[in-house]
């Protein structure tokens, strides 16, 4: 299969990536290219905003969380029907599992979909040192996929200079820059940026960033090299050891629903929750759920006062609760609503912001409470601090949403912690066999801070199914 794409990358964070990967898209949209974004790793912000310039979805790949064969599976997923697919690298090109390995990095997700990678790179105070620094993010290439660079922050003077330079000592074409301004950059935060919602005058932000790289960036020759993009792999031919345990492989959608819902239509109803605290979720977990049967539909915890009432199972996402905290903790109804859902023994999910969410009392920075959902009677405060950041692989200790000695994958990203984190399951970090217990989990609920991607183990997503199917068809309480 033929998908014409690029990765936007760089040699480390704060490069560039998300602005130029934003003014590519814009430009390709207005192009009639009907482009689609992917990121690469687990970071749920940058598709927030890459969603919003192109009005379509934005997915996430990532070869620590699936396989070899299911990352293309699942790429040739994201991408069908669309022109041209844009990656956007995360970290530096070769920044993976642990900073030193090449599992999870922007490099390995290249080299199994056979991407062509264009380099950002910060230029401001460097001159011939750019050209050391890119020959020497060449020499680690194995698969010669870094095709141009992109300079930015750098005077359209210096650029004129420095050009021929890089191009003459490392033989990679220098495509354009962006000069800096910093009426066009981008705001962060601990988790990184901060959401498109937060961002006063996005689409005017968005215009000068895609006007800049119109009139200083060659654009056709980065379709070019979009469209040189080889075949991808045949299924089969690329099959990684990654996911071992974790039930994950390329025949992911062939599930044992499909009969079921061919013949009777959706299997439930799963409402997700989707506001400005409550947004952060994989659209391949959606798109699973949804091939499995379930009908989605989304609630806002902040704004909404009651649990969409045809809902057969809830799933509270990440996101940033901790500042809506005056909001959330005033709508009382919703909250009631939650508690009596579970109380029926309604199937619950939460991860991270919608786990917070769930404590009877939850701190904010300045130490002062307010009052949660009020289902885990325990408390929630702000570190000031990373608490455990990175990739794992969870078990159950009962296996209940998975088979036995399976694994689902996942995610921390987190500056609360709770007074209960929860035993019923265990995570092992990749690097270094880390592992410690997490998860408040029964037979219906699953609570925690991890954020899971569900293609890396599908049982997950296939027990969601099963019991808000069993909870639709017979209001079966499981306490």
């Amino acid at each position: 299969m033929n998908i014409p794409r690029i990765m936007i990358a760089a040699p480390a964070s704060a490069s560039g990536k998300t602005s130029v990967t934003i003014a590519l898209l814009k430009n390709l949209k207005d192009a009639g290219l009907n482009p689609v974004s992917v990121k690469a790793g687990p970071d749920y912000i940058d598709p927030l905003f890459h969603r919003t310039v192109t009005g379509v979805e934005a997915f996430n790949l990532d070869t620590f969380f699936t396989d070899d064969d299911t990352t293309v599976k699942l790429f040739e997923t994201d991408a069908k029907g669309h022109g041209i697919a844009v990656l956007e690298g995360v970290m530096g090109l070769y920044d993976g599992i642990g900073g030193v390995k090449e599992e999870g990095s922007s490099y390995a997700l290249a080299k199994v979909t056979k991407t062509p990678v264009i380099l950002v790179v910060n230029a401001k105070g460097a001159g011939r040192s750019l050209a050391a620094l890119i020959a020497g993010m060449k020499a680690f290439d194995s698969e010669e996929l870094i095709r141009g660079v992109i300079l930015n922050r750098i005077s359209e003077k210096f650029y004129e200079i420095i050009k021929p330079v890089i191009e003459e000592e490392t033989g990679v074409k220098v495509l354009g820059f962006l000069p800096e301004r910093k009426d066009v950059m981008l705001s962060s935060r601990h988790l990184g940026l901060v959401t498109p919602d937060e961002v006063k005058e996005l689409k005017q932000i968005t215009e000068r960033l895609a006007d800049e790289l119109k009139e200083n960036a060659d654009l056709d020759e980065m379709i070019k090299i979009a469209n040189s993009a080889p075949d991808l792999p045949e299924e089969g031919s690329v099959r990684s050891e990654s996911t071992e345990g974790s039930d994950c492989n390329a025949a992911l959608w062939q599930d044992d629903f499909r009969q079921n819902v061919s013949q009777n239509g959706k299997t439930c109803t799963i409402a997700i929750s989707k506001d400005e605290a409550f947004q952060f979720f994989y659209e391949e977990n959606v798109r699973m759920l949804q091939n499995l049967g379930a009908e989605i539909v989304f609630f806002s915890p902040l704004h909404d006062k009651e649990v969409p009432k045809e809902a057969d199972a809830v799933i509270l996402c990440g996101g940033y609760p901790e500042l809506y905290l005056d909001k959330i903790s005033s709508n009382t109804g919703m909250a009631e609503s939650i508690r009596s859902c579970y109380g029926k023994g309604m199937p619950l999910i939460a991860e991270c912001g919608g786990f917070i969410y769930l404590h009877k009392t939850i701190y904010d920075r300045d130490g002062k409470a307010y009052p949660g959902a009020g289902i885990i009677d325990s408390t929630c405060s702000y570190t000031g601090k990373s608490v455990r950041f990175g990739y794992i692989s969870i078990k159950e200790k009962t296996p209940d949403f998975l088979k036995e000695n399976s694994v689902i994958k996942g995610h921390e990203f987190h500056y609360y912690e709770s007074d209960h984190n929860g035993n019923d399951c265990v995570a092992v970090k990749p690097f270094g066999g880390q592992n410690y217990e997490c998860i408040q989990a029964n037979p219906v609920s699953w609570l925690g801070f991890a954020h899971l991607y569900y293609p890396s183990n599908p049982d997950f997503a296939r027990s969601i199914v099963k019991k808000a199917s069993l909870f639709r068809l017979n209001r079966f309480s499981f306490f």
